[in-house]
């Protein structure tokens, strides 16, 4: 019997983001529960339907992530007041060519660092449109997370003590979503 595995794609492309620090604090809060395997979508190119009869390699391999992946999680920053292009367009990429959309059926969890006041709102509320026109099953809750410098240590332990609980609990109840509505195989892991 296997763990559950989720597909961790951040919407960030910067090396020191703090969505993926937020990520990767997440992972290890949940890795009790999961195996996180964080998605790069960095290297896809930029979607075009001419490119579809024959997918670039990086395409390839993000749809096979996502395929083998038993949940999905989203943690993204807010640009311009949605998501960052770079997620949007590996949201295309996933949801293509047509009937090989590589989304539908998946669990999802969405969140998001800033340092803003309201956080990552309108683009989890985007971005939470934007899946569940592609099928994507959306766990509930709304999780805003204000991001200070000293949140998250190098070693990706939460440092304040009522935000790891409040960000342990987003991932366990996560994990038993996934896990309500993986293989039996996985679910009984």
């Amino acid at each position: 019997m296997s763990k559950l595995k989720a597909a961790v794609i951040v919407g960030s492309t910067r090396r020191d983001s703090i969505n993926r620090k937020l990520a990767r604090a997440l992972a290890k809060l949940g890795q009790d529960r999961m195996e996180f395997e964080f998605v790069p979508i960095d290297d896809l190119p930029l979607y075009n339907q001419d490119d579809e009869a024959d997918l670039p390699a990086s395409v390839q391999r993000f749809k096979a992530q996502l395929a083998s992946a038993d949940g999905l999680l989203f943690v993204t920053p807010e640009h311009s007041r949605s998501i960052p292009a770079a997620l949007k367009n590996a949201i295309d990429w996933g949801a293509r060519p047509w009937g090989q959309n590589s989304w539908s059926g998946k669990i999802a969890a969405v969140t998001g660092a800033s340092p803003g006041a309201i956080s990552t709102a309108l683009a989890q509320q985007h971005l939470r449109q934007i899946l569940g026109a592609q099928g994507v099953l959306l766990a509930g809750g709304e999780t805003y997370i204000a991001f200070k410098p000293d949140l998250i240590t190098a070693d990706d332990a939460v440092t304040d003590e009522g935000t790891r609980g409040f960000l342990k609990n987003f991932v366990d109840q996560f994990a038993s979503l996934v896990g309500r509505f993986a293989t039996p195989a996985k679910a009984a892991a």
